[in-house]
């Protein structure tokens, strides 16, 4: 049975926090899907507020703590991804930000990144097209169709007739990131000498 890891970027500050809270339920959804398929799953949540001093001293010295360079080597490692923030001052976070401020530009070239973001008010979700899908373009992941804004209101709702619930939007978020993931050409695949699409697209912009 093939193993397939899923990384958890969050952003929240505070402990417990709804950013981590919604980026635990799309993980979860995404890996009961991929179990459906009958995939081993492993997941891992990486939380940037214990890294916050870390980044900024890498911003200072130049140089990744031990503990830092283990998240980045865990995000970029991963066959998918789901990264949320909380909302400042309409756009995403200054942490998040700079977290993958660190990352190589190729680093996440094809990986599915499933966004998502929480705030006090539904006026804040379009930082989710405006601010989030530009930042993962540039960093040439494969951006989930679905992303998913949960304000405040959300929290415990299940939507109507016209608008889909909190719950229905991260099932069928998580569903997109599962079938993305297992739909992406093994990594095994360049060892065999078979470079991915993504990879030569990457290649190519980089002359």
């Amino acid at each position: 049975m093939q193993t397939l890891k899923l990384v958890a970027v969050s952003a929240g500050l505070s402990a417990p926090s709804s950013t981590r809270l919604l980026a635990d339920r799309l993980l979860q959804a995404a890996r009961y899907r991929l179990a459906e398929q009958e995939y081993a799953v492993d997941v891992q949540v990486v939380e940037l507020r214990d890294l916050a001093l870390d980044i900024a001293k890498n911003f200072v010295s130049g140089f990744p703590s031990e503990k830092l360079q283990e998240a980045i080597d865990t995000v970029t490692g991963a066959d998918g991804v789901v990264a949320v923030t909380p909302v400042f001052t309409a756009s995403y976070s200054g942490l998040f930000k700079s977290f993958f401020d660190l990352i190589d530009p190729t680093a996440l070239a094809g990986t599915p990144v499933l966004i998502g973001a929480t705030g006090g008010t539904a006026r804040h979700s379009l930082v989710l097209d405006h601010a989030l899908r530009p930042l993962f373009s540039y960093l040439r992941a494969h951006t989930i169709p679905t992303a998913v804004y949960a304000a405040s209101e959300d929290w415990g709702s299940g939507g109507d007739e016209y608008t889909d619930g909190l719950p229905s939007r991260i099932t069928r978020a998580g569903h997109e990131l599962a079938d993305a993931v297992a739909a992406r050409p093994s990594r095994s695949a360049e060892e065999d000498g078979i470079v991915p699409f993504e990879k030569q697209l990457a290649d190519l912009r980089l002359d």
